[in-house]
């Protein structure tokens, strides 16, 4: 019996109850990347509807979008790995523009900058918040970004040498820190931001959003990473790459299927 072959990139959707989602982004991938689907203790019967639809499921118990996020790249096998989140708010369908600077060898890491195609698709604190991490990301490693960017692609075993460490909100924090200081060539492109599917466990409140302030906080708080050499010299920054503004297709939601 031969051994499948390895999908050129791997697309890591951490879920957390997006059974209304699922359908919509599992579609929207790019054609022979593998959807890798990490179950973070759903009761919507996410995890079975997205195996129905041809994901790759894998559970993991500890809560936290941190532990759902390295359990994928645990279970990754292709050269590339790419983040996107489960809830229909980011389409996958623009991934390549994402991974095509990774995947030519121009850069380490690129994340997807969001752009709100509508006034409720980012709300207003979590937007704030958003500023102010990356005011202090950019004192922290020099790097001008504008966004957490959770749409993201990099190499895989290149990200494992990182050993990321937070298992919560600073998971997406902490790689783009531990990069910069090993320094990673980083940049990012702007991708259309739409309103999610279902109700947010995280930037949809103030007390979630606190919470993932407080965990990157910490993120922010951890000593430089890396050699002496590479401690002392900042991410080398590189310029945006080309924006991305496709034709949005029409969002879950908007087609009219029942939100959460």
């Amino acid at each position: 019996m031969t051994n499948p072959p390895t999908p050129p990139v791997d697309v890591v959707l951490p879920c957390l109850d997006e059974a209304g989602a699922l359908p919509w982004v599992l579609d929207r991938l790019p054609s022979g990347w593998r959807a890798i689907v990490v179950d973070n203790g759903s009761t919507d019967g996410s995890a079975d509807l997205a195996a129905a639809l041809g994901a790759t499921v894998v559970r993991e118990p500890v809560r936290g979008f941190g532990a759902a996020c390295h359990a994928g790249l645990l279970a990754a096998t292709a050269d590339i790995v790419c983040f996107c989140d489960c809830d229909a708010s980011l389409d996958p369908a623009l991934l390549p523009s994402v991974a095509d600077p990774v995947l030519r060898g121009d850069l380490d890491l690129v994340l997807g900058r969001r752009r709100p195609t509508s006034r409720g698709a980012w709300p207003p604190h979590a937007r704030l918040a958003n500023l102010e991490l990356a005011r202090r990301i950019r004192r922290r490693t020099g790097l001008r970004l504008h966004d957490l960017g959770p749409m993201r692609a990099a190499r895989r075993t290149a990200l494992l040498g990182l050993e990321l460490a937070d298992r919560r909100s600073g998971y997406p924090l902490e790689m783009l820190v531990r990069a910069a200081d090993a320094g990673w060539r980083i940049a990012e492109t702007d991708v259309p931001y739409a309103p999610r599917t279902g109700r947010s466990k995280v930037t949809g409140t103030w007390r979630g959003t606190w919470q993932a302030v407080q965990d990157m906080s910490a993120v922010l708080r951890q000593p430089t990473v890396g050699t002496a050499a590479q401690a002392n010299q900042p991410a080398q920054p590189t310029l945006p790459v080309q924006p991305v503004q496709p034709a949005h297709p029409a969002h879950p939601v908007q087609a009219g299927q029942a939100a959460r």
